[in-house]
């Protein structure tokens, strides 16, 4: 039993290892968001690979899943994605609205006043998260939205 625990504690903090990107130091997946307006999303972490599409959105919510050198391997909403340069990315954090005229309240409650409703497809700034809410601002709008309806933001995350 006693083997059986130890091989489970090892096999945890092998996982945890994994689970940083061998450039960063950073958890991998994690969320960024676009810093440029246009991005070339590559085949493989090099100018020499070939061009699959370009993401065209400032601000849009990626996941970035690996990383070599100064490329970082993103995914959007859909699951598509790439080899991006690092320096098209930012740590700013943002959501992509999931909902359809999703409902923003005034404090983190479904009692709450409605202050807004967001479209789907709607990049909101994303603020505190709490374990079924989050804090968003978008085209002069803040309140507060269930962290179920937006991507960009994992599950169990909490935010300051």
């Amino acid at each position: 039993m006693a083997a059986l625990l130890v091989v489970a504690v090892a096999g945890s903090a092998v996982a945890q290892e994994v689970a940083r990107g061998p450039v960063t130091n950073l958890p991998l997946p994690r969320y960024v968001s676009m810093k440029a307006s246009e991005g070339n999303v590559r085949r493989g972490p090099s100018l020499s690979h070939r061009i699959d599409w370009v993401f065209k959105r400032r601000d849009m919510p990626l996941q970035i899943t690996a990383e070599h050198g100064h490329w970082r391997r993103v995914q959007d909403r859909d699951g598509q994605g790439g080899w991006v340069h690092y320096a098209l990315l930012s740590g700013a954090r943002t959501v992509l609205v999931e909902q359809d005229m999703l409902t923003i309240h005034a404090r983190p409650e479904t009692a709450a006043a409605v202050v807004a409703a967001f479209e789907n497809g709607v990049v909101a700034r994303l603020g505190k998260c709490e374990p079924e809410w989050c804090r968003v601002s978008s085209g002069g709008f803040r309140g507060w939205a269930r962290k179920s309806a937006l991507w960009g933001v994992a599950p169990d995350e909490l935010r300051d």
